[in-house]
Order: C-alpha cells, then sequence, then structure tokens
C-alpha cells in the first residue's frame, strides 16, 4: 500500500513533518518521497503545481487521491477506509467498509469521546500555534519595508509569548509524562509537536517553558519522530536565535 503514496516535503516545514510521522506511526514506510527545496523555489515546480496549484509543500498522493494539507493527510491516513478488507459475510456487508490504516500502527484518534474530544481541539489549537508564530518568524518576509512598525512586530511578539504560555500551562495541569491530550500518543502529538520543535529550533527559551521542553524531550527521540527528522537540522544542529527574546 505504501508504494501507492508519493509526498512531496520539504526540510523543517512543520506541515511536511506532520505527514512523515502520520506515516512512520501507521507503519507505511516504503512510500515514495521527494525533498524540494524552498530556498530554489522547487515548490513551485510544474511537477508540484500539476497537483497543488498553491505551489505549496506538502503534496501528497495516494493513486489518484490528492491531499495537499498537511491536517486532511493525517486524517486521511488514520480513517481511510477500503471495501476490500470488509469481512465477506452478509451481516459485514450491510456495515460501514473497515478502516483500512486504524488498525496498523498507532491508533491516533482514540475512541473514547473525552479522549477524541481533547485530541481535536489541541489539533485545532495548533493552527493558532503556528500561525502566530509564523507572524513573528515571516514579518519582515512578508511585510514590505515601507509598510513594516516596530510597533507591530513587538505585538505580534507579546501574543505569541501568551500563547506558547498558555501551552506552558496546559503541560503544567497535567502529569509528568504526557504527551498533548494525555496518556497516549495521538495525532494531537502528530500535530502539535513539529510545531514545538520548530519552535526549540529556531530560539525558544528551554529555561522559560520548563514543561514545553520536557515535552520536546519526550518525543524527539521517538522512533517515527527520529525517522523523519529534517535532514537539515541533523547536518547543522545549531538554530536560529528568532524567538530568544520571548
Amino acid at each position: 500500500m505504501a508504494k501507492d503514496m508519493f509526498l512531496y516535503w520539504g526540510s523543517g516545514s512543520p506541515p511536511c513533518w506532520r505527514v512523515m510521522i502520520a506515516l512512520e506511526e501507521k507503519h507505511l514506510q516504503g512510500y515514495q518521497h521527494e525533498m524540494l527545496s524552498f530556498e530554489k523555489q522547487e515548490h513551485k515546480s510544474k511537477e508540484v503545481l500539476e497537483i497543488n496549484p498553491r505551489g505549496q509543500l506538502p503534496s501528497f498522493k495516494h493513486g489518484n487521491i490528492i491531499l495537499n494539507e498537511s491536517y486532511g493527510a493525517c486524517m486521511f491516513l488514520e480513517a481511510f477506509m477500503s471495501s476490500w478488507q470488509c469481512v465477506a459475510t452478509v451481516v459485514m456487508a450491510f456495515l460501514p467498509p473497515q478502516n483500512q490504516f486504524k488498525s496498523q500502527g498507532t491508533v491516533l484518534i482514540p475512541e473514547g469521546a473525552g479522549e477524541q474530544a481533547l485530541v481535536y481541539q489541541r489539533m485545532f489549537e495548533n493552527l493558532t500555534l503556528q500561525q502566530k508564530m509564523a507572524d513573528v518568524i515571516y514579518y519582515t518576509w512578508r511585510i514590505p519595508e515601507a509598510e513594516r512598525h516596530e510597533s507591530a512586530l513587538k505585538r505580534h511578539k507579546e501574543a505569541l509569548a501568551t500563547e506558547f504560555q498558555l501551552w506552558e500551562e496546559y503541560f503544567q495541569k497535567m502529569d509528568a509524562g504526557s504527551y498533548v491530550s494525555g496518556k497516549n500518543f495521538t495525532m494531537a502529538d502528530v500535530m502539535v509537536f513539529p510545531q514545538i520543535a520548530f519552535a526549540f529550533r529556531i530560539g525558544l527559551s528551554q529555561e522559560k517553558y520548563p514543561k514545553l521542553t520536557d515535552y520536546y524531550n519526550l518525543l524527539k527521540d521517538r522512533p517515527s519522530v527520529q525517522a523523519s527528522w529534517p535532514p537539515h537540522w541533523k547536518e547543522n544542529p545549531q538554530g536560529m536565535d528568532t524567538l530568544k527574546e520571548l
């Protein structure tokens, strides 16, 4: 099944990393992939634009199915249904097809309603963290010089610091050694960990956010995380200091 999958990805991109962690967790090693360079604008190539007109990464295909949003691709890998795995009985024929990947590898969406709700809550809260990080990290890249204001950047940094403190407090209320949504690794971790790892990579203070640091250390050596660790991070462990002032 993995051989029918193809992923265009970029090193160090949290959205790309999410999909790669999900593939590893679902034991779908062996998928086809190609790493592209953001610096060289390879994500704007004809090959990528043919399946992703936005020219963004990740771009994921499974046969004729195309998913270019990391959340969609990860949830597809967990929830995809295939009729060929249904038990060939008259009774089972009237039931929904069994999930092809859900029982393969790590179960990323728990069955219990309360657990599931918290997983979804943290998953989608991560989009707020991602946006507030982008507001700071890419400010000088996205805003023309004539339109930049120190006061605006200051507000973005304050909002991001508040956001990190919120996540720090989430972990303060949980038992030691907890994952994002509790005692088990879930889809919430697939989404959140790459964002937290990226934050530390670009200078977030481990001393100021000790619980986030504990979470980072809990997951950084997980097999799925190590198997998909950004190659250029391995080549150059020293990151930037963009967030050092937060």
